[in-house]
């Protein structure tokens, strides 16, 4: 069963690193009254989608990335590791390696590095483009428009010019087309941008005295063509406005142009939150008062199972069965949640066929939206509820980091117990049984008379004994 936290007290020390495509961004921020107060942030280019070739990150960026996490764990030594979180976002979505970075930036760290879907970062950072109310998404959808790549492509070695920019709008006009019918001004009442890219225009339109503050579509368009005088990107000089923005406005301003012109949005103000703002918020919402994790487990079980007393009982005897080895197998919170949002969605494959469902189960759960979880833990997820029932192969386990497979064998040990317990007509009867653990070993002892009263489970024990054998682990039945 997930753990219910108490609130957090006053004075606690939360952490979240945003590895972006471009730019690592830490923030430690403190809780106080109920609010983030940052303490330090810290920022760095790193560049790790300059580094990615044939979808591939190169061994450059993965030194560069390293090297600055190596500075930023400094900041992380005294902060409790389940008050940290690490996300990756775009670059580490599309590198095909992105283990070689990924797993020594956990040993770094001492803390997972989540790979989000771009879904799930729309919702972290309220950006991208998200229809929504007070603190909740109705809404969301990411597109590729990033000021980085588009300047690679359109603005070169940061040449500025017409005929550049018009491609560059262009383009982006085309990717923005395809949520212009959900996403356009009959469904919102404000706009905001909380980009560094839509700050840095708001900056520049206040500089050049045209608003005081915002963006609307006459600014955009001064600031157009005051910028297209220019050759090159080193010939922008404002005060305040960076290098490395510098370089990226000129992309940033074409994609804004694309977004007012599709979304019909007249005018913009813009927030200083970001992905790391958003990642500390959902830090607390999982200590403290709400996992969205465990409502988007709620509802895909609602829309696809077809028993759920089924899945409530897969779902306990799960819980059961993990409190009583969590300790000597080293099971974390974090596990033992993964674990019981297995047991309760092992079966809302059968919406699809019943055959093979444990494969259908395993496809939903690495596929569908899910809020609040990262690649990874879909990715887990599925592997495990794949692996509930028939043969267990030298490849089940591929989609998990090799670090992370011994235990994701014992947990799979334990799903697959759960799923033939669901036979057992009252959850008060695994009670009686007694389970203990070894770190190779599990030794379920049952009393007088339970095996004759329970001939089908027995019988679906002993023939599990083999195949738990491939996990690593001898069940032993007394």
């Amino acid at each position: 069963m997930p753990t219910t936290a108490t609130p957090l007290p006053d004075g606690s020390v939360l952490a979240a690193l945003d590895l972006g495509s471009n730019s690592f961004h830490l923030i430690v921020a403190r809780l106080e009254h109920g609010e983030i107060r940052p303490i330090h942030t810290r920022a760095e280019k790193v560049q790790l989608a300059a580094g990615l070739n044939g979808r591939q990150l190169s061994e450059e960026a993965v030194v560069r990335g390293l090297a600055c996490l190596e500075r930023f764990d400094q900041l992380l030594q005294t902060i409790e590791p389940s008050r940290i979180r690490v996300v990756g976002t775009h670059a580490l979505r599309r590198a095909k390696n992105r283990r070689a970075f990924t797993e020594p930036a956990s040993r770094i760290l001492g803390v997972p590095v989540d790979v989000v879907y771009g879904r799930e970062e729309a919702r972290l950072v309220y950006l991208e483009f998200i229809v929504g109310q007070r603190f909740e998404p109705t809404r969301m959808e990411s597109l590729q428009l990033g000021c980085v790549s588009y300047s690679q492509a359109f603005f070169p070695e940061g040449e500025i010019s017409k005929k550049g920019f018009n491609a560059a709008y262009e383009q982006a006009r085309v990717e923005v087309s395809h949520i212009r019918r959900a996403y356009n001004a009959r469904h919102w009442q404000e706009a905001v941008g909380s980009s560094g890219t839509f700050q840095a225009i708001e900056t520049l339109i206040a500089l050049e005295g045209w608003r005081d503050n915002g963006i609307d579509n006459a600014s955009l368009e001064k600031l157009r063509k005051r910028l297209l005088k220019h050759d090159h990107a080193d010939e922008i000089i404002y005060e305040g406005l960076s290098d490395k923005r510098r370089r990226v406005i000129m992309a940033g301003i074409a994609i804004a142009m694309a977004v007012f012109k599709e979304l019909d949005i007249k005018e913009m103000r813009t927030s200083t939150g970001a992905l790391r703002e958003g990642l500390i918020y959902d830090l607390v919402g999982r200590l403290q008062h709400e996992d969205v994790r465990e409502r988007s487990i709620s509802a895909l079980v609602a829309r696809y199972s077809s028993d759920l007393s089924e899945a409530e009982m897969v779902a306990e005897s799960t819980a059961w069965l993990t409190g009583c080895v969590a300790e000597a197998w080293q099971l974390s919170d974090t596990d033992i949640e993964l674990l019981h949002w297995a047991g309760r969605c092992h079966a809302i494959g059968t919406s699809i066929s019943a055959k093979h469902y444990n494969r259908h189960s395993g496809y939903l759960l690495e596929n569908c939206d899910l809020p609040g979880f990262s690649q990874g833990e879909q990715e887990l997820l599925g592997t495990l509820v794949r692996g509930q029932r028939g043969k267990i192969t030298d490849s089940h386990m591929e989609a998990i980091p090799e670090a992370y497979r011994d235990k994701a064998n014992k947990m799979l040990v334990l799903l697959r117990l759960a799923v033939v317990f669901k036979w057992v007509e009252r959850f008060e009867d695994l009670k009686d049984c007694d389970v203990t653990a070894s770190s190779k070993e599990l030794r379920l002892a049952f009393p007088q008379d339970w095996c004759e009263q329970h001939p089908l489970t027995t019988s679906e024990l002993r023939s599990a004994g083999p195949s738990i054998g491939k996990l690593g682990i001898d069940l032993v039945l007394d």
